[in-house]
Formats: C-alpha cells, structure tokens, sequence
C-alpha cells in the first residue's frame, strides 16, 4: 500500500527534489541520505509516531523531542522533526544541555503528548518523566526504519488540518521561557523569505553545526536548505579542530572525492571567533587548505547571527578568507529573520544588519514619545540619530505566546492603517542612509538598520543620554588588550545609571598596563578617549576569567550584574 505525506509546502518541495541526490551527511560517520530516502523515512515515521500516541489523535498535540543532530536513529533529526509535521502535530524541540528540571517545565507548559527519545538520550527522558508526569514516552530503541532508494511509493494527499506547527522556548533571560507557537504557514513564510534573499541552491552543501531547539538551526539550516534541495551535513556539537578538518578535507591533497566543498555556513559570532583564535594550531598543510575552503570562489555564503558580531572579527575572518565578508542579519524567536544584508560583499555594511526581508515589514517606534519615526525623520531638531524599538508585521510572524494571552497581547499593537498588528521586538535600532551600499538585490531598499540592542538590557540612560552599550563593546572588542565585554547599567544617583564593563582581558591585557601591571580601568579611559563621547566610556570596570553565555552566544546581562555586583541591584 502507498504511504502518504500532506501536500503541505515543505514535503511538495522535498518530493519535487531528484531522489537521487544527497539531502543529509552525518559528517563523523560519512553516511549519506538522499532525499528519495528521506520522502520514504517520513512517511513511515509518519505512521510509526501515529500508532504511539496512546490512541490519541496526534494532530494539533505537541510533540516534544530530545535527539541527536542527524540521521543516524530513527528518532533523529531530520526525521522527527519532519514526521511531526506529517501528523498536523506541533513539534517542541528540547535541548540535550538543559537540566531535567528546565525540560520537566517545558513539557508541562507545552502540555506535551509524548516525548520522543533516541537512544542516545533515553536515560535523559526517563530522568525528565520519573516525575510522574502525563506525557508519555516513546523511544525508538533498536527500531530501524528500512531505508528505501526510491520514493515511488509516496503519494500526496490534500492537508487535513492546518494545527501543525513547530514551538521553540525563549530563552526566559527576563521571565521563565515562554512557548513561541509557529505554525507550519509561518515556517513556510519564513523559508521562503530568505530562499530568496539569501539564494539557497540545489548545488549547496551547508555545514549544521548549531543546536535545533532555536530559530537559526531550525528554520534557516534545515527548513530552508530542505526548500531549495541543497544538502546539509550535521557536526554537531561544535568542534572549532572538527570543523577546521572538514572544511579542509576537500583541498588537501588526495582528498577524499566524497567530501565537497562546504559552501554555506550559519553560525554564531563565537564560533568565528574560536575558528580564529584556533587556525594557527593546525598543520601547515591544513592551513593552507582551510584557506582555499574560505575563499568567496568555494565558500559562497558565510553568515553570522543571533548576537551583534564584533568589527575585528569580522574583519579578521575577511583577511583569513581572502577576502570573504560576514553577512550579517537580525532576527530572533518569534519572527524568524527580519533584517538581512544582502549578497553582494559591497551590501555587508559594518555593524548594520541591513534591510527588512522579502515579505517583512518593518518600522521604528519612538521609545521616548511613542512616535512612528518616518523615512526623513530619523534626525531630531539638534541633528541627532532618532533611536526607536523595532516593530515588525508580515506572513513571517509567529502567532501566539502558548497558553499565555496577557504576554502575546502585551507585545503587539495595533496597526494604524488597519492591515494588522506590529510585534514589538524590545530591540532598538537607528535607521541611516549608506552611500557605499550597492542595493543590488531588489529587497535592499531604503535605509539600513543598526541595531543598539536591547531596550531594557543594552540601552543605558545616563545624565539624560541614551547610550547603545553594542557600540561600546563594538569599539572595546577592537582594543588588542580585550578579549571579551559585556557593557552594562549600574544604578547611580547622580546620573540615573552609569555606564560599566565586565571584561576578559587578552595575553596583552594581562600585562599591558603601566608599568606591564594588567591593563585596568584608567587603561581602559585612556584607550577610549578618543573612540567614545565621555558620557559613553565605562565608569566601572570589572576583570573575570570568563563570561557565561548561552549556546547561541548570548549574555544574560542582568544576571551578570547581579553576579558581579550584587550589592548594587539587591
């Protein structure tokens, strides 16, 4: 009998892909899936999950998962992540890192039906559900599918339910993390905002090395590769020695012709950092082969996201890569990609994520007066760059905050046009014209963002000053004496909040100060005077050995200050 797969966008796409081509590679093992067995997979993981749920009809239920990247297990990703889907069920990926009590609350909040384990992580679930709790377990222990070549066996039937969906956790910096509900129409959206944009290819081969549970592993390494039929190989945790080996493998001599070249790579601004920080540790002839897998004739399309990428990093990945520029973007959670720059190298503007994506609209609203700042109203009457919360609106959105009314209605406004409501993002940004910017792709039109960041955490209001603390850690990170920072607000009763830094400092600054002492605060003033209007420049600064951050590289800024300077904020 024929297996059947919804005719939902994604799976008419992956069906329409040549079935012999490569769809997935799990990079350790070498082993190789192509998307015929891939559309077979689905559809019998489709009705393998079906047939677990307790007689209960899985569409519309939330489906939690906890397994590896890759193809290796049935219950691995892309698999169930895909047969999810194939049930009209919203898919709730949980992360492996996480303590069972953090995936005990997600299960509950979500309200889970099952929770999907690989082997792997069997002993992980079962810690999670000694509780006692409803949802039930399923692990595929020993249970192959039987992988077929072909996928003359599977038909598409009309969809039967639109409830399908995936939800992705905040990362709760503020609160306790909230479920981000993105049904399969916005996934869809989304993918196809930035098939566009970014110009994803059958003949691309993208290296996964990021966690699924978040947006940009998700959506913009796997949903949307998947879309345009490129292949995508899972090296999954990071490696910065793993990684540098694979992207050398094809350029070493008598290399093995079944590594190709990567051409597309998505990560984290801390894993370019580790790349650069870790290339003068390899051989002499695996150097000179990752620099020909850098170059922009093999390497087509770097990206950095999900959290601001500092100018020497940047500019040292270019000089490494001969030539290559980062391509930087905004997004987060609940919209996708919102902001992008575009493909031509004279379009990646340092510190701007460039312009609203194809099907997204974007604004600027006054954080002081509440104002919509206009296209030629970004100055004030002194001359100054207007500042103002990102607000977004299009097909790309998510829909709601799960089970939590107050919080969705809290973060959206009403439209004044009547075309539908804006979600507020709390990032804010100013809006300047470019002059060197090509425009050369029709969705980079107007002027180009540059984001401040965050407006309770990143945007420090001082002596009647709103100071951007990304700009300052964007000129401290190009102080050869600093190796990481996290600028933050102090309470201060002269000024309101006073501007302070936590810093790591590099080999030079252990011994760069006066005199060879460690390089210290009145270095510190010294270095910035003349980068930074004195009101901006760190007040107090404070040296660790390291910064927590979470595994997309981002900072909780106010549980650092609670860390570092606990009598100040109780």
């Amino acid at each position: 009998m024929a297996s059947t797969l919804p005719r939902l966008p994604i799976f008419e796409a992956i069906k329409s892909h040549n079935a012999e081509s490569t769809a997935v590679v799990h990079s350790i093992s070498g082993r190789r899936f192509t998307y015929g067995e891939l559309v077979n997979d689905v559809a019998a993981a489709k009705h393998k999950l079906s047939q677990n749920t307790g007689g209960k009809k899985p569409e519309g239920e939330r489906i939690a998962f906890l397994v590896e990247n890759g193809y290796d297990y049935v219950g691995a990703s892309p698999l169930t992540l895909l047969s999810i889907l194939a049930n009209h069920a919203i898919a709730v990926p949980l992360s492996p890192t996480f303590p069972a009590h953090e995936l005990r609350y997600i299960l509950d909040q979500s309200g889970s039906l099952v929770l999907l384990s690989s082997e792997k992580f069997q002993a992980k679930a079962d810690e999670v559900l000694k509780e006692g709790m409803e949802t039930k377990p399923i692990n595929y222990k020993q249970e192959k599918i039987m992988l077929g070549k072909k996928d003359d066996y599977v038909t598409l039937e009309e969809p039967k339910s639109e409830k399908g969906g995936m939800m992705l956790y905040t990362s709760g910096t503020t609160n306790r993390p909230k479920g981000v509900l993105l049904p399969q129409s916005v996934l869809t959206a989304q993918s196809m905002s930035l098939l566009k944009a970014w110009e994803y290819r059958p003949s691309d081969v993208l290296l996964h090395v990021l966690p699924l549970h978040h947006i940009h592993g998700t959506v913009n390494a796997l949903f949307t590769p998947l879309f345009s039929g490129s292949t995508i190989e899972f090296q999954f945790p990071f490696n910065a020695t793993a990684l540098w080996e694979r992207l050398g493998a094809p350029f070493l001599p008598n290399a093995d012709p079944n590594k190709k070249p990567i051409t597309f790579l998505t990560v984290v601004p801390t894993i370019y950092t580790r790349l650069l920080s870790s290339h003068s540790t390899l051989s002499s002839e695996l150097q000179e082969a990752t620099k020909k897998a850098l170059l922009p004739e093999n390497m087509r399309l770097n990206i950095s996201g999900s959290a601001a990428l500092p100018t020497p990093v940047k500019s040292a990945w270019s000089e490494l890569s001969g030539g290559n520029v980062l391509l930087e973007r905004y997004g987060m959670t609940e919209v996708g990609m919102a902001l992008s720059c575009g493909l031509d190298f004279a379009d990646r503007v340092d510190g701007s994520v460039g312009w609203p994506l194809p099907s997204v609209e974007a604004r600027l609203v006054d954080s002081d007066t509440n104002e919509i700042i206009a296209e030629g109203e970004e100055l004030d009457k002194e001359g100054k760059e207007r500042s103002g919360e990102i607000q977004l609106r299009g097909p790309t959105i998510f829909r709601e905050y799960w089970q939590n009314p107050m919080a969705t209605e809290s973060e959206f406004v009403e439209g004044e046009d009547g075309k539908g409501k804006w979600f507020k993002t709390g990032d804010v940004a100013v809006r300047r014209e470019v002059s060197e910017a090509k425009h050369a792709q029709d969705w980079c039109k107007g002027k180009m963002y540059f984001i401040h960041g965050r407006k309770s955490a990143d945007i420090i209001k001082t002596g009647g000053e709103k100071v951007s603390a990304l700009e300052i850690e964007r000129e401290m990170l190009s102080l050869p004496q600093v190796s990481e920072v996290a600028v933050v607000a102090l309470p201060s009763e002269a000024w309101g909040q006073k501007v302070a830094c936590v810093v790591v400092l590099s080999e030079m600054g252990k011994t760069g100060g006066r005199g060879g002492k460690q390089w210290g605060a009145m270095d510190m003033r010294r270095a910035l005077k003349d980068r930074l209007a004195n009101y901006k420049i760190p007040q107090e600064m404070k040296v660790v050995e390291g910064i927590p951050r979470n595994a997309m590289g981002k900072i909780n800024k106010k549980a650092l200050v609670k860390a570092i300077w606990p009598d100040l904020v109780g």
